[in-house]
């Protein structure tokens, strides 16, 4: 997995005064590069989160999961049920 920093591919920018003195130590990302930055992690995280559920599907005994899925769901209150 990339740490945050690795997404910003973008070159960094430093404040500076007019001397040419940094202002600040904190490096300056354009929006759009951080925008960018921040839809690639998204779609990281949606590709790990997809080979996370399928390892877990895979290591789950067949008789734990089709016994999840067939049993009945009954309401919770039955008088209101239409």
């Amino acid at each position: 997995m990339k740490t945050p920093a690795e997404y910003l591919d973008a070159p960094l920018l430093y404040l500076t005064y007019p001397t040419g003195e940094e202002a600040e130590q904190v490096p300056v990302v354009s929006y759009d590069d951080a925008l960018r930055a921040v839809e690639t992690a998204l779609a990281d995280a949606e590709k790990y989160k997809y080979l996370l559920m399928r390892a877990l599907r895979r290591s789950v005994p067949g008789g734990l999961a089709e016994s999840a899925v067939e049993a009945a769901i009954r309401p919770l209150y039955p008088d209101m049920a239409a």
